[in-house]
């Protein structure tokens, strides 16, 4: 190897370094090995562990709420729509009295 790729691993493991990610990864790493029963998905483990499917979690649930309260407004605004329609047929003319004038 030459020193140009050498020096940028040893650049981009310094950015992970300061960054936490080394850390991290390792304390979940040795979360896993510690497992006296070791789970199915190692994956899952690691996602759950790192945060991830919770933030998922919540992101899709906050969603969930939004478009909850957006079929709700829509409802109320078709029905209102309806009525509207409803009252404003009885002050338009019908063909047929249109024609007869």
């Amino acid at each position: 190897m030459d020193n140009g790729s050498e020096s940028k691993r040893e650049q981009f493991r310094r950015y992970l370094e300061k960054a936490g990610v080394l850390d991290t990864l390792t304390n979940v790493l040795v979360a896993l090995y510690e497992e006296t029963e070791k789970p199915n998905n190692a994956l899952d483990f690691l996602k759950h562990h790192l945060g991830v499917a919770g933030v998922e979690t919540a992101d899709v649930e906050t969603l969930r709420l939004g478009v909850s309260e957006l079929q709700q407004k829509c409802d109320l605004l078709m029905e209102e729509n309806k009525e509207l329609r409803k009252r404003l047929l009885q002050y338009e003319p019908t063909p047929e009295d249109g024609a007869a004038e």
